[in-house]
């Protein structure tokens, strides 16, 4: 009887450790959302977002694979380094901060592709809009363990989307047709995460 319920408790505690998952905050500190834009067809404007927060789940504190990935951004934090424009994508023309707030990435998973890179697939929010985005993932030089005593690893994430596709839809045009403000947005992600 003592070796049958042995063999059980040794079983429970083997699935508990394997579903125990890690978790990894976002440095905000060392991690920015980046984006660009072509301008009138021949220049391109770039900005960011100052302020974020985002999180990661691994089964495992040196294994990416498979991770449960979230962001949220604040909108308001737009930052194209001229005041004018700032305001004008807080207006309801792009953005509209005061109604929507808030960008998020959730129901996000990181898998192993090709060559030990990774891809990110989950659900952007932006606006009233909700679409299915996929971004190619690079690990920057696996995980450390910093000066202080912190596990971390590092990311860049990038990807292509249609502002329309979100209702951002500003659509100015040149006597030549050509947008003064480009449908296709570049994003790039650059992240810092710490083992908690």
């Amino acid at each position: 009887m003592k070796t049958i319920f042995s063999v059980l408790l040794a079983s429970v505690l083997t699935i508990q450790l394997s579903l125990a998952q890690v978790k990894w905050a976002v440095d905000p500190a060392h991690t920015n959302a980046r984006f660009e834009v072509k301008h009138l067809g021949i220049a391109f404007v770039d900005g960011e977002f100052t302020k974020l927060e985002g999180s990661a789940e691994t089964a495992s504190d040196n294994n990416f694979d498979n991770a449960k990935v979230a962001f949220s951004i604040d909108v308001n934090s737009i930052d194209t380094r001229v005041e004018m424009r700032d305001n004008h994508l807080r207006s309801d023309d792009f953005f509209n901060v005061e109604k929507f707030p808030k960008m998020t990435l959730t129901n996000a998973v990181l898998t192993k592709g090709a060559q030990g890179k990774f891809v990110l697939t989950g659900d952007l929010t932006i606006r009233d809009v909700t679409k299915k985005v996929t971004f190619d993932v690079v690990q920057n030089n696996g995980i450390i363990i910093d000066p202080w005593g912190g596990t971390r690893a590092g990311f860049t994430a990038t990807t292509t989307i249609n502002r329309f596709d979100y209702n951002i839809n500003y659509a100015d045009k040149l006597p030549t047709g050509v947008f003064a403000v480009a449908p296709e947005i570049k994003i790039t992600v650059n992240t810092e995460v710490v083992k908690k």
